[in-house]
């Protein structure tokens, strides 16, 4: 789905995810996490669909559940005791504790995806291009590595499956065998397509001293606006965790 929040000058979208992921990742207060769980996954819903909505459930709902379990196996802290395992202490503070983690985890990986949506390769060469010409690069080709895999990997096995070759209708270890037969493809493309994406910026001159470039992108009055309203707001949310206003405690000490 188009969003309108793309349309912006890519240094306006990339100072919005660096600020909001910084500061999930630094958040363990019950409030924050709240906030940023909900605003993520309602974003990429908007620009996912159904499809996120679909990701979202199937994946992140069970790693927070399993996160709240597994956690209080490790730390035997707190002083609400639920039970005894094995003579360790099951406690309600580590339980809320591995949510609270766990919570922290998913809206990071949901921010993203969302980031992945927005920001595309061309936005973070344009950024980084002049200043970190080659990690930009090899930053931009990892990011969409993943979709274009995935992508692939379905050519192949459309294409496998027009050869006769579905493996979904072949017992156990011939699954196993066509599956590594897919996979050995997929690794051989990826290899071929990356070096042949080198060999292409090496001739285009890229990282060249000197060298210009393409971009439709300008910064204007709203850009400015969006930008300072982003920076105000993000200094205010900064301050309030400097003063410690979302600092908590999970064990009593």
């Amino acid at each position: 789905m188009r969003s309108d929040f793309a349309t912006f000058h890519p240094i306006v979208n990339f100072t919005y995810f660096a600020v909001v992921i910084v500061v999930t990742m630094f958040s363990m207060h019950p409030l924050f996490l709240a906030m940023t769980f909900l605003a993520s996954f309602l974003y990429s819903c908007m620009l996912g669909g159904i499809q996120s909505v679909r990701f979202n459930f199937r994946f992140m709902v069970p790693i927070i559940l399993l996160t709240a379990v597994i956690n209080p196996f490790f730390t035997h802290h707190g002083v609400t005791v639920l039970f005894y395992l094995n003579g360790n202490a099951m406690t309600l503070e580590s339980i809320l504790y591995g949510m609270a983690a766990a919570v922290m985890l998913t809206s990071v990986i949901i921010w993203f995806s969302c980031y992945h949506v927005i920001m595309t390769s061309d936005k973070f060469i344009y950024l980084f291009g002049r200043v970190i010409p080659v990690m930009s690069l090899a930053l931009s080709i990892c990011l969409r590595f993943v979709p274009m895999l995935r992508a692939q990997y379905h050519e192949i096995a459309e294409g496998q499956k027009s050869l006769g070759r579905d493996f979904a209708k072949q017992g156990f270890f011939r699954k196993i065998r066509q599956f590594a037969k897919i996979i050995s493809i997929l690794i051989t493309w990826s290899m071929e397509n990356a070096m042949e994406m080198s060999a292409s910026m090496r001739a285009r001159g890229y990282g060249l001293k000197g060298r210009s470039s393409f971009h439709i992108f300008r910064f204007d009055r709203r850009d400015a606006a969006a930008l300072g309203l982003i920076a105000g707001l993000s200094a205010l949310v900064i301050w309030g965790c400097v003063c410690g206003d979302n600092d908590i405690l999970y064990y009593p000490a």
